[in-house]
C-alpha cells in the first residue's frame, strides 16, 4: 500500500465519516457518465460512493506514477486482503468500513469485486488485446461487475436483467476505449484489436504516428458499428427497471450512444481528437431522458 493510504488506514473512521470519504472521492472524479447523481434515491448514493471509491483506488494503483509493475500489483494484492478482511468483518480504510455496511445490507458476493480487481492486474500486465474477444474479456471483469453491483443495490436480481446489464456496461467501456485512444496511447495501451488493425490494413506504427488513414477510419467505423449493437442488446433493460434508477439508466445508456455519434461526427479522428460530452450535450440527454 502507498504512504497516503498507510496513514489513512491508521485513522478511526466511523461508519458516517467513512462514507462521507467515499462521497468526496466521488464527486470529485465525476466524468462522463452519471455516478450517484441526484437522479437516485438519496439513500442508495452513498453505497454507490462506496463501490465507486473502492473501484477508482484500484484503478488509481494500476496507473500509479512512479512505481514498477510490480509495485502496482503488491498495491493491488494488499487491496484485495483487504477486500477480504471487509467480508470478514474487518476493515480500516475507510473504503472498507463505508463498502462493509453496502455489501452486508445488500447481501453483495465478493466475487464482483475480486473480477474488478482481476482487470485492474490486467491494466497493468496486458497493452495488447489479439481479437474482439479478448476485449470482451477484459470488459467482462472491468464494466460488468459494475452494472450488477447497481442493480443489486435496487434489489435487481434475475438473471436476464444481470446480462442485459452486461451488454451495457461493455458497450459503454467499449464506447470509452474508442473515446480515449490517444489517451490510452500515451501510456503505451491500445484496446483496438491487433486482428482488427491488420484485417483494415493498417499497422500499430501508424496508430502511434496519430496517422489517420482511410483504413483507420474504416477501422474505427467498424467497432463503433458493433459497439452501437451491443448497447442496443442491452436496452430492453432500459424498460425493465422502476422509477428508482430508471432514469440514471436512461441517462447512461443515451450518454454511451453520444460519445458514439460524437466519434462520428469528428470523422473518427480519435488520435487528434478528444470527444467528449459537453454542457449541452449533458443537458440535452437529460431532456431526452425525461421526455422517454
Amino acid at each position: 500500500m502507498v504512504t497516503r493510504d498507510i496513514k489513512i488506514a491508521r485513522r478511526t473512521w466511523t461508519v458516517p465519516q467513512a462514507f462521507h470519504y467515499c462521497e468526496r472521492l466521488t464527486y470529485d472524479h465525476y466524468e462522463n457518465f452519471p455516478v450517484a447523481s441526484l437522479f437516485l434515491p438519496k439513500d442508495k448514493r452513498r453505497h454507490i460512493c462506496a463501490i465507486y471509491s473502492f473501484a477508482r483506488i484500484a484503478d488509481d494503483y494500476a496507473d500509479e506514477p512512479g512505481l514498477t509493475a510490480a509495485e502496482r500489483i503488491e498495491s493491488l494484492n494488499d487491496w484485495e486482503e483487504q477486500l477480504f478482511d471487509c467480508y470478514r468483518g474487518e476493515a480500516h480504510h475507510p473504503v472498507f468500513v463505508a463498502l462493509r455496511e453496502t455489501v452486508e445490507r445488500f447481501q453483495i458476493p465478493h466475487e464482483l469485486f475480486r473480477d474488478l480487481l482481476l482487470a485492474f492486474r490486467s491494466d497493468v500486465t496486458t497493452h495488447r488485446y489479439e481479437t474482439f474477444d479478448d476485449v470482451l474479456g477484459y470488459c467482462e471483469n472491468s464494466a460488468n461487475p459494475i452494472g450488477r453491483l447497481i442493480l443489486l443495490l435496487f434489489n435487481y436480481r434475475s438473471e436476464s436483467m444481470l446480462l442485459q446489464s452486461d451488454f451495457i456496461c461493455t458497450g459503454l467501456q467499449l464506447a470509452n476505449f474508442w473515446q480515449d485512444v490517444s489517451v490510452d496511447l500515451q501510456k503505451d495501451r491500445v484496446y483496438i484489436p491487433t486482428d482488427d488493425i491488420r484485417e483494415f490494413g493498417y499497422s500499430e506504427e501508424e496508430l502511434f504516428q496519430h496517422r489517420v488513414t482511410q483504413g483507420f477510419k474504416d477501422m474505427m467505423w467498424f467497432e463503433l458499428d458493433r459497439t452501437a449493437r451491443i448497447l442496443r442488446e442491452g436496452k430492453p433493460l432500459l424498460l425493465e427497471v422502476g422509477t428508482d434508477v430508471a432514469l440514471e439508466l436512461r441517462l447512461t445508456w443515451n450518454g454511451g450512444m453520444k460519445i458514439l455519434k460524437k466519434i462520428e461526427r469528428a470523422h473518427f479522428d480519435v488520435l487528434n481528437h478528444h470527444p467528449r460530452l459537453t454542457l449541452v450535450d449533458k443537458a440535452s440527454l437529460l431532456l431526452s431522458s425525461l421526455l422517454k
